[in-house]
C-alpha cells in the first residue's frame, strides 16, 4: 500500500483545497516559520481519526477549521482526505484506490467518509489497524513532540508500542468480543427475566390444561362408549330388523291366501244358498269386525308414534316405564292358562285368541308408556293418547261383541243348513285362520313399532355424539366388537341399557368440568410453552455464545501477550543498535511493568467520536525504558538533555519502524535539535527506512532535505492562508533559511 496524495480544505491555515501528491519514498516538506507546514502532519491526525485536540493544538472542533481573514471570509467547515493505492489489498477493501476523508462543521460534529460513503470512525480506526496504521499516531512524530515517547506514560507508551507492531486489530477484536460478551450477559439477564415472568402464566396454564386433559379423557372415554354402543345398536336393529321382516313374509302370504280363498268360498256358498239373509248377515258381521280390527291397528300405531314422540321429549336414553315383577310374572302366567285350556271348537278358539290379544296389548303398553313431562306439546299428546285409547276399548267392546254375534249366528246357520256345512266349515276354519294371522301380524307390526322408535333413538344419540366428542364418530360401523355381529345381536337388551346409563353419567361428568373443547387454553398453552422453549434455547445459545467469547477473549489475550512479548524482544535489539549508532555505546531497553491506572487528563478534551475506554481495574500493564549513555552514570530518562532526548526517541521510534514498518511515517522537524554529525546520521536513518516505509519530513535541515525525492514549500501570504509552492531543490534551501 502506497499513500498517493492528501487534500486539505479548509483546515486551519489552508482556506483553500490544496493537493499534495506523494509520488517519491521521502517527500520533504518546508518552509518558514509561521508558514503552517505543521498543520499537514496535524491534517494527517485528523483523517485517520485523532481524537485529543491537545494533540491538534486546539480546544474545540471549529479550530481546526479556516477562521477567517481581511482578505478571505471564514470556512463552514474543514476536511482532509487522504488517497492511497491499495493494489496490494493492505486494506480489506476491494478497490485499487481507497479515499479516507474527515470533515468537521463549526457546530463539532464530524463525519467519516471511506471512499465517499458515510461511516463511522470505528469503521475507519479498524480498516487502518489492519495495514498497521494505529489510532496513537506512533507513525506520526509531530514538531515539539519528538520524545513523546519517552515522555508519555506507560499506558500510552504500551499503546503506540502496540499500533507499532500491529496488534491493533486484536485489540480490537478484543474490545469487541469483551462488548458482545457484555451484551451476551445483558440478553441472558433479559430473557432470564422473561423467563421468570411467563412462569406463573405458563403454571397457570399447565393446571388448565391438564383439566384439559381431563376433560378429554373422558371424552376419549365417551367416544369409545359412544362406538360401542352405537355400533351394538345398529347390529341389534339390522338382525332384529332381518328377523322381523322374515317372520312377517310367511304370514302375509298365508293371509293373502286365505283372503282370496275366502272370497271363492263365499261365492260359492252365495251360489248354493241363493243370497241367504244370515249368510249376508254373518258377512257383513265380519266385515265389521274386519274394519273395527282394522281400526284397532291403526290406532295402536297411532298410539305408538304418540308415545315415541312423548319419548323425544325427555332425555336420548328413553326412560322406560317399569312394573313390578310380580305383575310381570302374573301376566305370564294368564298367558300361559289361556294357552293351556283346549280349544272346544271354533267360537271357544276365536274368544280365547281375542281375549290374548287385549291383554298382550294392555301389558305392552303399560311396558312402553314413558313417563310424561309437564308442558303444552305433551299435553296434548297426552289428551289425544287418552281418546284413542278409550276408542280403542270401545273397539276391543265391538269386536267382542261381533265375535260373539259371529258365533251365535255360525251357530243358528249351522243348525239350519246342514246342506252347505262342509263349505261353512272350510269357510269358517280359513276365517279363523286368517284371524290367528291378522293377530299375529298385530304382534309383528308392534314390534316394527318398537323397532322404527329405537331406529330414530339411534339417530338421536349419533347427533348428540357428534356435538359431544366430533365427527369422527359417524365411523361407528367400522367399530371392532369382542363378538361376532350374530352373537352382539342375540345379546340381552339389558345390558344395553346399562351402556347407555354409563354414557349418561360420562355426560354429566364432562359437563360438570366446564372446560368444552377450549381450544383457546390449549392454543395459547401451546404458543406460551413454545415462547418458553424458545427462551430457554435463545438461553442456552448465548450461554455457548458467551463461553465461546471468553474462550475467544482468551485466545486473543495470549496472543497479544505473546505477540506483544516477541515485539518488544524485536524494538529492544533495534532499539539498543540504533541507541549505539546515535551515542557512539551505550545501552537502552524497553520493560513490561504494571502500575496503578491512570485517568484522562482533563485538558485533552475529545471531540467526535470517542474512542472506547478500557474498564477500571487497580492496576494496568505497561511500558517503562531505560538507558545508559556512555561515560555517563543516569538514574532515568528525565536526567537526559534535550538533544539527547531526541536522539533517544528518534532511536526508538526508528527501532519501532524496523520491526514492523507502517506504510507511512511522518516526521515533523524531529531532527530540529541534532548537530551536523548527527543529521548525517539521520539521513542515513531516514534513508534506510525509506526502503521499508513512505516518509513525508516536514524540515529545515538541509541534510534532510537532500535526501527528499520531491520538496514542498509552503508559504503565508497577506490574506494569512498558506499556499502550496512548487519549488526547486537550492530555492527550497533558500526558503529554509
Amino acid at each position: 500500500m502506497r499513500l498517493k496524495s492528501v487534500e486539505l480544505s479548509g483546515f486551519k491555515s489552508f482556506a483553500k483545497k490544496t493537493p499534495l501528491s506523494f509520488e517519491s519514498s521521502i517527500t520533504a516538506v518546508v518552509g518558514p516559520n509561521g508558514s503552517g507546514k505543521s498543520n499537514i502532519a496535524e491534517s494527517f491526525r485528523f483523517a485517520l481519526g485523532e481524537q485529543s485536540m491537545k494533540s491538534m493544538r486546539g480546544k474545540r472542533g471549529e479550530d481546526l477549521i479556516w477562521n477567517g481573514s481581511a482578505q478571505v471570509p471564514r470556512g463552514g467547515r474543514a476536511s482532509v482526505k487522504l488517497v492511497f493505492d491499495n493494489r496490494d489489498r493492505s486494506l480489506s477493501l476491494d478497490f485499487d484506490e481507497v479515499s479516507i476523508e474527515r470533515v468537521v462543521h463549526r457546530d463539532g460534529g464530524n463525519d467519516y467518509l471511506l471512499n465517499g460513503s458515510s461511516v463511522r470512525l470505528r469503521d475507519i480506526a479498524e480498516l487502518l489497524a489492519g495495514a498497521n496504521i494505529g489510532a496513537s499516531g506512533h507513525h506520526i512524530i509531530s514538531q515539539g513532540e519528538a520524545d513523546r515517547i519517552l515522555s508519555a506514560g506507560v499506558r500510552e507508551r504500551r499503546e503506540m508500542i502496540e499500533d507499532a507492531l500491529g496488534l491493533t486489530a486484536f485489540l480490537y477484536k478484543r474490545e469487541e468480543a469483551e462488548r458482545k460478551l457484555q451484551k451476551s450477559a445483558d440478553n441472558m439477564k433479559e430473557v432470564e427475566a422473561l423467563r421468570r415472568e411467563l412462569a406463573p402464566h405458563l403454571k397457570f396454564l399447565n393446571s388448565q390444561v391438564k383439566k384439559i386433559e381431563e376433560a378429554q379423557s373422558l371424552r376419549e372415554e365417551l367416544k369409545d362408549r359412544y362406538l360401542e354402543y352405537l355400533k351394538r345398536e345398529s347390529v341389534y336393529l339390522k338382525f332384529a330388523e332381518a328377523t322381523l321382516g322374515g317372520e312377517q313374509e310367511a304370514p302375509e302370504g298365508e293371509h293373502k291366501e286365505l283372503d282370496a280363498r275366502i272370497v271363492h268360498l263365499r261365492e260359492e256358498l252365495g251360489r248354493k244358498r241363493g243370497g241367504d239373509h244370515e249368510t249376508q248377515e254373518l258377512i257383513r258381521l265380519e266385515q265389521e269386525g274386519r274394519t273395527a280390527a282394522h281400526r284397532r291397528q291403526e290406532i295402536m300405531r297411532e298410539l305408538g308414534r304418540i308415545e315415541g314422540s312423548i319419548a323425544a321429549h325427555e332425555a336420548y336414553v328413553p326412560q322406560e316405564g317399569t312394573i313390578p315383577v310380580a305383575e310381570a310374572r302374573q301376566f305370564g302366567e294368564k298367558v300361559l292358562s289361556e294357552l293351556e285350556l283346549p280349544f272346544n271348537d271354533t267360537n271357544n278358539f276365536q274368544q280365547r285368541v281375542q281375549a290374548l290379544i287385549i291383554l298382550t296389548a294392555d301389558f305392552l303398553r303399560r311396558i312402553t308408556q314413558g313417563s310424561e313431562r309437564k308442558g303444552e306439546s305433551v299435553t296434548e299428546l297426552a289428551s289425544k293418547k287418552d281418546s284413542l285409547e278409550a276408542e280403542l276399548r270401545g273397539l276391543e267392546a265391538a269386536e267382542l261383541q261381533a265375535v260373539s254375534a259371529i258365533a251365535a249366528l255360525r251357530l243358528a246357520i249351522e243348525s239350519e243348513k246342514d246342506a252347505s256345512r262342509d263349505a261353512e266349515r272350510e269357510l269358517f276354519a280359513a276365517m279363523a285362520r286368517r284371524s290367528e294371522l291378522e293377530s299375529r301380524l298385530s304382534q309383528l307390526r308392534a314390534r316394527a313399532e318398537l323397532l322404527n322408535r329405537d331406529r330414530e333413538s339411534l339417530v338421536r344419540n349419533l347427533a348428540e355424539a357428534a356435538a359431544l366428542v366430533g365427527r369422527e364418530i359417524a365411523d361407528y360401523e367400522s367399530h371392532p366388537l369382542e363378538e361376532t355381529n350374530a352373537e352382539a345381536a342375540e345379546e340381552d337388551r339389558a345390558r344395553q341399557a346399562e351402556r347407555a346409563r354409563r354414557i349418561e353419567r360420562l355426560k354429566i361428568k364432562l359437563e360438570e368440568s366446564g372446560l368444552g373443547s377450549s381450544s383457546d387454553v390449549l392454543r395459547e398453552h401451546q404458543e406460551t410453552t413454545e415462547r418458553d422453549a424458545f427462551l430457554g434455547r435463545e438461553l442456552a445459545d448465548l450461554e455457548a455464545s458467551r463461553v465461546s467469547l471468553m474462550h475467544l477473549i482468551e485466545e486473543l489475550t495470549k496472543t497479544l501477550e505473546v505477540r506483544f512479548g516477541e515485539g518488544i524482544e524485536k524494538i529492544n535489539k533495534e532499539f539498543d543498535a540504533f541507541f549505539k549508532l546515535m551515542f557512539g555505546g551505550g545501552a537502552a531497553s524497553l520493560q513490561i511493568v504494571r502500575e496503578k491506572k491512570a485517568r484522562r487528563g482533563a485538558s485533552e478534551e475529545p471531540f467526535g467520536e470517542e474512542e472506547p475506554q478500557d474498564g477500571d481495574s487497580e492496576t494496568e500493564q505497561g511500558i517503562d525504558l531505560t538507558v545508559s549513555l556512555p561515560h555517563k552514570r543516569l538514574k532515568g530518562i528525565h536526567m537526559l538533555s534535550g538533544g539527547e532526548r531526541a536522539l533517544t526517541s528518534i532511536a526508538l521510534i526508528f527501532a519501532m519502524s524496523q520491526v514492523n514498518p507502517p506504510p507511512f511515517l511522518i516526521l515533523d522537524e524531529t531532527e530540529a535539535a541534532l548537530d551536523e554529525a548527527n543529521s548525517r546520521r539521520y539521513g542515513d536513518m531516514i534513508e534506510t527506512l525509506s526502503k521499508r516505509s513512505q516518509l513525508i519530513v516536514i524540515t529545515h535541515n538541509r541534510e534532510t532535505m537532500s535526501r527528499a525525492g520531491i520538496l514542498y514549500g509552503i508559504t503565508m501570504g497577506s490574506d494569512g492562508a498558506s499556499k502550496l509552492l512548487s519549488v526547486k531543490f537550492e530555492e527550497a534551501v533558500a526558503v529554509a533559511k
